[in-house]
């Protein structure tokens, strides 16, 4: 099986919100392909729309780091690189017009037409009070259905090995296709822990104890800052 999955999630407004637009409309819409990759394991696309994700905002918050310049306005539609303010104001879609046509027409496929709500009904994951009223799209599709699954195979690892077989630029080690950084990711992670900011810890631990569920240990690493975009 193969196919893309559509949340309708948090909002953000039309594009030139910096100059036009002072409310939030639209959702980023994250959506997400997944196809089987033969020996290379499965190739995965997983995305929202906005210039940066939200939740990398507040990492950038909880880190005292500026988020890169576009990404996002501040409550009077001001561009702004401090991730307090951008929290308070709204995150911008990326490439401009193409990114917010994008969320619309993802919008009108989980929020239309699932029955779901849309635009300013949805009440965002931010939010703590109120029902979220989310759509969710996913459509699977049986390769049997209209190739043969070995032929598929064979032509998707033709696909893997001709693009990662691309010649790099200067300074680049090599080519990955559509989720093996985060596979690669993983697998480290599993051996190296992950590296949290101090106060997502802490917020962590006020969260344990209040609902009486036990942290797993943590061990002390060397700060590390996470990189942008996202």
């Amino acid at each position: 099986m193969t196919g893309p999955g559509i949340p309708d999630d948090s909002r953000y407004p039309p594009p030139r919100a910096a100059s036009l637009y002072t409310e939030k409309r639209l959702g980023t819409n994250p959506w997400s392909i997944a196809a089987p990759g033969g020996r290379y394991g499965t190739v995965v696309m997983d995305i929202a729309n906005p210039a940066v994700a939200r939740g990398k905002i507040y990492a950038a918050q909880d880190r005292g780091e500026p988020i890169p310049a576009g990404s996002a306005a501040d409550a009077d539609s001001a561009p702004t690189t401090d991730p307090r303010r951008a929290i308070e104001g709204l995150i911008l879609p990326m490439a401009g017009h193409k990114g917010y046509a994008i969320s619309f027409m993802f919008e009108v496929l989980a929020g239309v037409l699932t029955g779901s709500a849309f635009g300013s009904g949805v009440v965002g994951p931010y939010r703590a009070t109120g029902r979220s009223g989310v759509g969710h799209l996913l459509i699977c599709v049986d390769i049997r259905s209209m190739a043969d699954p070995a032929e598929f195979e064979e032509r998707i690892e033709a696909l893997i090995e001709e693009t990662k077989s691309t010649p790099t630029a200067p300074g680049a080690a090599q080519v990955f296709v559509p989720g093996e950084p985060e596979a690669r990711t993983a697998e480290r992670l599993r051996t190296e822990g992950i590296t949290l900011a101090d106060d997502t810890w802490t917020a962590l631990t006020r969260i344990a104890a209040t609902t009486a569920v036990p942290l797993p240990a943590a061990r002390t690493a060397p700060a590390k800052s996470e990189e942008f975009p996202g």
